[in-house]
């Protein structure tokens, strides 16, 4: 009939639906490649503080060293900070949340059948954030899978996960320089370092 509305969707085009779900996972990619990119050069922040030079600096990161030493310019703008202490025994609430990363992560790639493996894959992808919800969430997946696996895990796993349980409930009132994405990096990987070395 003429002057009606035509209702019919054109079959070759997307929805609205559609189209808000693809650039919902495109957002998130984005956003997690900002952030990445924020934590690298924080990260060329702190490997410069550990006295690196440039050059190696500029190989570990697959940049250029022309833009490693405008990165570091940039910080050394700034006052410098105090070391980094670099030990696992300490209770900021990031230091503990990559601590835990580690661990699932750890977890994830030994046994197929983990709990955690969906949630680790999330954060590492950027569509898990460390909201309180989700560190609890991530907990109590680590938590069923230790005991899952307890016939085959190391002990040092659930050492490691009993500490940082401990520190999450009763957080130290602790004042870090460095920001808490880099705490967590750092944390992540000297937790699983530590894991790979008792296992």
């Amino acid at each position: 009939m003429t002057g009606e509305k035509d209702t019919h969707q054109n079959p070759e085009a997307l929805t609205e639906e559609q189209a808000e779900r693809m650039l919902a996972g495109m957002n998130e990619v984005i956003r997690a490649g900002e952030e990445m990119r924020k934590l690298r050069a924080e990260m060329i922040k702190l490997f410069a503080d550990f006295g690196w030079t440039q050059d190696r600096i500029a190989q570990l990161t697959d940049m250029s060293q022309p833009a490693v030493s405008k990165q570091v310019t940039k910080y050394k703008m700034g006052d410098p900070l105090p070391p980094t202490k670099l030990s696992l025994d300490q209770y900021d609430v990031p230091w503990l949340e990559g601590r835990l990363w580690g661990l699932a992560e750890e977890i994830s790639e030994n046994y197929d059948t983990a709990r955690c493996t969906r949630y680790v894959h999330a954060i590492a992808r950027g569509k898990k954030r460390f909201t309180p919800q989700n560190v609890d969430e991530l907990r109590r997946l680590v938590e069923e899978d230790l005991m899952l696996h307890q016939a085959e895990t190391p002990s040092s796993y659930r050492n490691a996960y009993d500490e940082i349980s401990r520190g999450l409930d009763i957080p130290a009132k602790v004042t870090t320089t460095a920001s808490a994405s880099v705490r967590r990096a750092l944390a992540y990987q000297i937790q699983r370092d530590q894991l790979r070395g008792d296992s």
